[in-house]
């Protein structure tokens, strides 16, 4: 079965549906939408992909998502995502949406924020491995050659709008 995405301009306007395969062979912008969990503690989930994955096999990541399907939101796709790969319902919260280069194709990412406070249930046809990780933590794995390309190029921009909304007038002068 043909997975369909919305192929979107430069400024993230639908202009057609096709399959995602032939938006990543084409190189066409799509969305995609992606979570950053926390637990109560603050502490970040972190996983590993499967190794037989088709995208970033054995790539370690900090977000969990996938493309938005035709007509979805990108906060729509974000719970649907981390029901499917967490088994966990919740209404994940926007943080930023950018357009990402992609190791593989680009495409424009929304990056949500959702807090797991029950049971959860990691799919392992999407994580092979999980732990729930300090920000200091993380900050170091994201230097480690295992890590997604695009999820250290999200880490960074997630990061940097992290710190900007903690000191919102700017640099010091």
């Amino acid at each position: 079965m043909t997975e369909l995405v919305e192929r979107v301009d430069d400024e993230d306007r639908v202009i057609g549906v096709v399959g995602r395969s032939e938006a990543i062979r084409r190189r066409w912008l799509h969305r995609v939408a992606t979570v950053v969990c926390r637990d109560t503690r603050g502490r970040i989930l972190v996983h590993r992909r499967p190794h037989e994955d088709v995208r970033f096999p054995g790539g370690v990541n900090f977000m969990l998502g996938g493309a938005a399907e035709p007509g979805e939101t990108y906060e729509e796709a974000a719970a649907r995502e981390l029901t499917e790969e967490l088994g966990v319902r919740a209404r994940p919260r926007f943080v930023l949406k950018f357009r990402c280069a992609g190791a593989i194709s680009p495409y424009w990412l929304g990056l949500h924020e959702a807090v797991v406070t029950g049971p959860y249930a990691p799919d392992p046809d999407e994580i092979a491995w999980h732990d729930w990780l300090t920000e200091s933590q993380l900050a170091a794995l994201v230097r480690d050659e295992a890590f997604v390309p695009d999820a250290r190029e999200a880490y960074h921009r997630w990061t940097a709008r992290r710190h900007e909304a903690a000191h919102p007038e700017g640099p010091a002068g």
